[in-house]
Order: C-alpha cells, then sequence, then structure tokens
C-alpha cells in the first residue's frame, strides 16, 4: 500500500460532510437516484483515469476539468461508485466552493446550487456550468477555488483510505530524513484518530509522549492534562471537538498554538504558546522494530509499521532473542503502527498460524478474494500477546483481526483506529496529481467490517495519565501476566 502525506483533514470537510449528506437525504427523498449498472460505469471509469507509469512530471494547476476527471473517476473505480449517489459529491464540492468564496468576500450571485436528479452526467454538466459561471467573475481565486471543490469532493466519500495528493507546501527549510514538524508532541488522541475516527475518543486529553521540539522547550511532561486548545475545550459532554486537529499542525502551517495544561501531580494549571518547528527525533522513534527479552523469557517486539521488510525483521529480533535460551511467549507491541504493507501483515500472521484466512477484499456486489496465510513461512510456535491501540491502523488492523478471529493471541489495549476501508490504489489526473481510494472493501476473517469500527481488545486496559506520568506501562504488565499464565 502506498503512503503519502496529506493534509490531515480539518474540522471544515467535516462540516462539508455533514451538510453534503444531510443534503443528499433530501435529495435522495425527493427523487431516488438510479443505480449505475456496474459494466457501465466501470467502462466509463476506464477512460478518464488510470495507474501512474513512472514519476509524475511538475504539477499544473488544477481545473474544472481535472474535477471532472476526478469525479468520474471516483464514479468508474471507487468500490462502491457503481451504486453511490452521485450527488452526495457534488453537493459537498458546491458547498466547498461557496464556503472558500465567502472567506475571501467575494460572494457571487451565480452561486447557487443547481438542481441535481440522479443522473450522473446530467448533474456534472449543470455543476460544471454554474461553476464556470461563478469562477470566471474571480479569476484570481480559480486555483484555489478548484483545489477546495475537488479536495471536498474526495472528502464527501468519508474514506480513511481516500486522498487526493498534490503539492501542499513541499519539506520545510532545514528538515533532515527523519525529522518531526509540528509541537513536538502526542497526545492521548492521535492525529490519526483525528482524522479517521475521532468518535472512539476518550476524555481526558493528555501528552502521551514528548518528542521534541516546541513541547520539550516548554517543560511539557508526559501526563499534563490539555484543558483546552485555542480556548476551545477539547471534549464537551464527552465527545471529542475539531480544536483537537490543532495539536497536529503540518507544514506549513505554523499559526502559534495556546494549551491550557494540568499537572495533576502538583496541581499547577499553566498556559503555553507552542509554535509549529521542525525538530529531530531520538533515533529509538525512527526505528521500525525494536525488541528486548522480558522476565520468564518472554520476548518484546515493537513494530511501529508494516514496511517491505517487517516481518523479516521481525523474526530476525526474535531470532535473536531465542539464540542460547527458551523462549515462552511474544509481546508483540503494535501500538501506534499506522500500517503499511498488506502481505507483510499477512507473512507475520502465517508465522504463528497456518492454512487460514486472513481477510477478505470484496467489490460492491460482494465478489470476495480471500486472503490466506504464507505456509512457506515457519511457524515460531510460541504464545502470543498484541499490544494495540487507537492508533494500530489499515495493516495493523489486518493483523489484528485475524489474531482475535483465528484465536492466535490475546489483544491487550484498546481498540484498534476504525481506519481500514480497503487498500488503496493510485489514479492519476491530468495535472499530475493523484487519486488514491479503495477499489476494494476490507472484511476481517469473519467477514466482519472493521472500516469505523476496530478491532476491540480481549482485555481493555487504556493509558491513564497518572500512568504516563509515571512512566508505568499497565497494558504490558497485563500481557505478561496472560504469557506467564
Amino acid at each position: 500500500m502506498a503512503v503519502v502525506l496529506v493534509d490531515p483533514e480539518t474540522s471544515v470537510m467535516t462540516v462539508i460532510r455533514a451538510a453534503a449528506a444531510g443534503l443528499a437525504l433530501l435529495l435522495g427523498a425527493a427523487c431516488t437516484a438510479p443505480a449505475a449498472p456496474r459494466s457501465e460505469s466501470s467502462a466509463a471509469g476506464s477512460t478518464v483515469c488510470a495507474s501512474p507509469q513512472g514519476r509524475l512530471p511538475a504539477q499544473t494547476p488544477t481545473t474544472i476539468d481535472v474535477i471532472e476527471q476526478a469525479y468520474f473517476c471516483i464514479l468508474g473505480h471507487y468500490y462502491s461508485g457503481a451504486t453511490m449517489d452521485a450527488r452526495s459529491l457534488l453537493t459537498a464540492g458546491f458547498i466547498a466552493l461557496t464556503r472558500e468564496l465567502n472567506l475571501n468576500g467575494r460572494d457571487a450571485f451565480e452561486a447557487t446550487m443547481p438542481a441535481l436528479t440522479g443522473d450522473r452526467e446530467a448533474d456534472w454538466t449543470a455543476f460544471e456550468a454554474v461553476y464556470r459561471k461563478v469562477t470566471a467573475q474571480v479569476p484570481d481565486l480559480s486555483d484555489q477555488l478548484a483545489v477546495a471543490t475537488l479536495e471536498a469532493i474526495v472528502a464527501a466519500l468519508g474514506d480513511n483510505h481516500a486522498r487526493w495528493v498534490h503539492d501542499i507546501g513541499g519539506a520545510p527549510p532545514d528538515y533532515h530524513d527523519g525529522d518531526g514538524y509540528g509541537l513536538g508532541l502526542q497526545a492521548s488522541v492521535n492525529g490519526a484518530q483525528v482524522n479517521g475516527n475521532p468518535g472512539a475518543a476518550l476524555p481526558p486529553l493528555f501528552v502521551t509522549t514528548v518528542e521534541g521540539g516546541a513541547a520539550r522547550a516548554a517543560g511539557l511532561r508526559p501526563g499534563d492534562i490539555i484543558e483546552s486548545i485555542d480556548g476551545s475545550a477539547p471534549f464537551i459532554e464527552g465527545q471529542p471537538t475539531p480544536a483537537i486537529a490543532a495539536l497536529y499542525p503540518q507544514y506549513p502551517e505554523a499559526g502559534p498554538v495556546e494549551l491550557r495544561l494540568l499537572r495533576q501531580s502538583t496541581g499547577r494549571r499553566w498556559s503555553v504558546t507552542l509554535k509549529p518547528g521542525v525538530y529531530e527525533r531520538d533515533l529509538a522513534a525512527l526505528q521500525g522494530v525494536t525488541s528486548k527479552l522480558l522476565e520468564d523469557g518472554i520476548a518484546y517486539v515493537r513494530l511501529r509499521g508494516f514496511a517491505p521488510d517487517a516481518a523479516d525483521r521481525v523474526f530476525k529480533a526474535i531470532s535473536r532473542l531465542r539464540t542460547g535460551r527458551t523462549l515462552t511467549g511474544v509481546v508483540l507491541d503494535l501500538r501506534g503502527n499506522g500500517g503499511g504493507s498488506a502481505p507483510e501483515a499477512i507473512r507475520l500472521l502465517s508465522a504463528f498460524v497456518h492454512g487460514k484466512v486472513t481477510a477478505y477484499l470484496c467489490t460492491v456486489d460482494a465478489k470476495c478474494e480471500a486472503l490466506r496465510t504464507d505456509d512457506t513461512v515457519k511457524l515460531l510456535n510460541l504464545p502470543l500477546a498484541l499490544l494495540t491501540d487507537r492508533s494500530c491502523a489499515s495493516a495493523c488492523e489486518h493483523f489484528s483481526s485475524a489474531v482475535k478471529d483465528l484465536g492466535i493471541g490475546r489483544l491487550v489495549g484498546t481498540g484498534t483506529a476504525g481506519a481500514i476501508s480497503g487498500p488503496s490504489e493510485p489514479f492519476k489526473l491530468s495535472n499530475n496529481t493523484m487519486l488514491t481510494f479503495p477499489t476494494r472493501h476490507h472484511l476481517g476473517p469473519n467477514r466482519e467490517t472493521l472500516d469505523r469500527i476496530g478491532v476491540p481488545p480481549d482485555h481493555y486496559v487504556p493509558l491513564t495519565p497518572k500512568d504516563a506520568a509515571a512512566g508505568r506501562d499497565p497494558a504490558l504488565a497485563k500481557a505478561l501476566t496472560l504469557l506467564e499464565k
């Protein structure tokens, strides 16, 4: 699965999605959209976008023609494109267009949403006609409006693996491989969760890791509770708010962020303003695999992502720990693992079980391909405890759901991210940008949907602010007791 850097979705995208969904429901009540035949939809889509070949040339401006190409690409290739109501995409795009006009103080009297009937091509024609009239009045905003419109159309899919990959400002000055950018902290609600499944977040919001940068310079510590962000509460009546997204700025975002903090151990309350920037990260945080021997012959291996060589690196780590001694079990720590290569997740699973289906990839009409273990991988023959959290996403959830469904081991910690709609595939647009989205939907070994739901742990052991402040790891402690039984 390709890994790309993109801006996190903002609260604006959340508003657009909600508004688009509401208007689509109203439209649907007025007239039911005819379902496009799968064969016709695929044929139309295949003519407007294709997989990229080689390195992409320099990006050119985004235009209404590029937006049209993306619209029909989604309808032709996205896994549910054949059956979706395409009006939701155009509605989201038009909301973004008018909002961008308003933000720039440039209202246009033609900016009225055209009537949509459910006929995909006719609706596009109506949308394009109004779009061209509006943007002709503000030529200086043409690229800005096109970008906002296309971003909103893709966001309207509500799919954590759907992205429009375009130039977002390049790398920061003085950036080196391995550096971080942002405030220099991680919190109990992480960036991936904010953008993928924020509804699963629970208060309080607190610092879990200080990586460097402004957070370290300001003296923040793990366990510090974040009571407000730029004057806004991170939770209201137990529900997360868009304010949390400000903790994870992406370059070139550089605005200061004000935090109100509480340190429970001392009762101190104070405010601090952190400015995003480049910071050097610890070497340990950059290592994909780390390992150590724990008490009673238990191997601990932390895997931060399913890189192309992830499984072999885990096998080598366990082999080194096994040299000259007898291991009694493995704790595999997948907390913070944002996913990566599905084949690597399958290879790693294959060291614990053979002859099993690890997942299914399905089309909208329920034609499914079974993904099976690689039985050429040598079995480890060791009991397994798996540590998971809300940052375990995508291929990490593929692995976790198979461990749970197939009875390979016990999951300890919290539920996973619920961000596994399906493996992304790239499609090149005419301005040398890319759309990436799933052409098939991921289901677990028991054919259950994981996306937006996640994989629940067998033993719920969340990290608390007091645990973080004291450097305790209650999930790891619980995993050890399970393996020692």
